[in-house]
């Protein structure tokens, strides 16, 4: 089966094309001397349950480390003779594994890439070698303050859900996997119904498809006697009902950090993403922000705020983080919830919504400058979707947000008297 998505033909002009083993490719003509392979499997850490936390991004590192068909090390090598680029990356939702090579060197290499994904050799030498360097990195991780900020504010925002914890796992968890566990979790997960290849870049759109279609079809051994492990069940939790406050003491911290969260719409229900999307804009992205210009540049209560609106699959964060001097603590967490009181209350200025809307979509065209960034793009809506049609139209569906939309947004989901807040204070001197 086959479609062409055209909602913007002057960007966008993406093939999907779906094979009969469950495989979808996303296929794009682009001409830039470049073509990007972008292979996602909708399998992250929300996936595992407690006992293999962390399986899926252990997993992302072993699939590096040989095939059947290549020496540990040989796929690396191969690639950066041809100067092409590779790596891959973990998240909540999914897991994707990229390369970014020259038009002439893609049917080549874009085969390579697809071994590695689907037949990793998972050997018990190399998955212990492998265990250490993961330990190491979950080590390193809790060393850092601003991930363990953000570590204790998912703890916080989330009582059940599974993005309440790390994407590395624990590392007691880690310690305790077995090299077949591992196997069985690979062998369930890394199947063709699981997984959308996209790939954009200089080389007509059959051709493109068939490359990955031969290459998928040359190393993927169709096994369909793994049962995927129970995975736990995954329901958006309730907005706060109330002010639920973390406070601890970070001896490696110079200065204060205050993050409050509330619980929002994640992708499965993308229409209600995109108000909060725009107050994320108005109250802390960008330096005439309502929080940057209040709180630093007129007050000079912190030194950093941001906002962002974190639109994960099953359930989005709203997420407001300072760093500030441990005394203007109260008085900034007062503040932010005025702004977001005085949103409720009163319609955003037509003005600040055009500004909003403008950067917006200037900021999608520029997003889509290269294969990768394209390529990025089709793969993640269309794995946690199986729908590019959000993607190719998300400044339209920004036009459409109206004040009111978002007065009445900011009234639904951001409570400035029930939500999350994490205090990390430095050790007084």
């Amino acid at each position: 089966m086959t479609s062409i998505l055209t909602s913007q033909p002057k960007l966008n002009a993406p093939t999907i094309r779906q094979l009969d083993n469950g495989l979808t490719i996303i296929a794009e003509r682009m001409p830039v001397e470049a073509v990007n392979l972008n292979v996602w499997i909708n399998v992250g850490s929300a996936k595992e349950n407690d006992a293999i936390n962390g399986m899926a991004h252990f997993l992302e590192h072993m699939v590096f480390k040989g095939t059947p068909n290549l020496e540990i090390g040989e796929f690396e090598q191969l690639i950066e003779e041809r100067g092409a680029v590779t790596n891959a990356a973990t998240s909540q939702d999914y897991t994707h594994y990229y390369i970014t090579t020259a038009p002439k060197d893609f049917a080549e290499l874009a085969p390579l890439q697809l071994d590695v994904v689907l037949n990793p050799s998972l050997e018990n030498e190399a998955f212990e070698r492998e265990k250490l360097v993961v330990l190491e990195e979950i080590r390193r991780s809790e060393d850092n303050p601003r991930r363990r900020t953000f570590y204790r504010s998912m703890e916080t925002c989330f009582e059940t859900l599974p993005y309440r914890r790390p994407v590395l796992g624990p590392a007691e968890v880690i310690e305790n996997l077995r090299s077949q566990q591992m196997r069985d979790f690979h062998g369930a997960w890394y199947q063709p119904e699981s997984m959308t290849a996209a790939v954009v870049g200089n080389l007509p759109v059959e051709e493109l498809i068939d490359i990955v279609k031969a290459g998928f079809e040359q190393h993927h051994d169709s096994r369909s006697d793994y049962a995927k492990n129970s995975t736990p069940l995954v329901t958006p939790e309730q907005p706060f009902t109330e002010i639920i406050r973390r406070e601890y003491t970070d001896e490696t911290l110079q200065q204060a950090r205050l993050v409050m969260v509330w619980r929002v719409p994640g992708m499965e229900d993308l229409d209600k993403t995109y108000a909060l999307d725009i107050l994320a804009v108005i109250l802390g992205q960008g330096k005439v922000s309502r929080l940057f210009r209040e709180l630093r540049e007129e007050k000079g209560l912190v030194n950093q705020i941001g906002v962002s609106n974190m639109t994960q699959t099953h359930q989005g964060v709203f997420y407001i983080s300072a760093s500030l001097p441990t005394e203007n603590i109260a008085e900034v967490e007062q503040a932010i919830a005025q702004q977001i009181a005085t949103i409720q209350a009163e319609p955003i200025a037509t003005k600040d919504i055009d500004r909003i809307r403008t950067q917006v979509a200037n900021r999608f065209i520029f997003a889509n400058e290269r294969p990768s960034d394209r390529a990025n793009l089709y793969g993640y809506y269309y794995s946690q979707l199986q729908d590019l049609a959000p993607a190719l139209n998300y400044p339209e569906h920004i036009q459409d947000i109206s004040a009111a939309d978002l007065q009445n947004a900011a009234q639904k989901y951001l409570n400035p008297k029930a939500y999350g807040v994490v205090v990390m204070k430095p050790t007084e001197s």
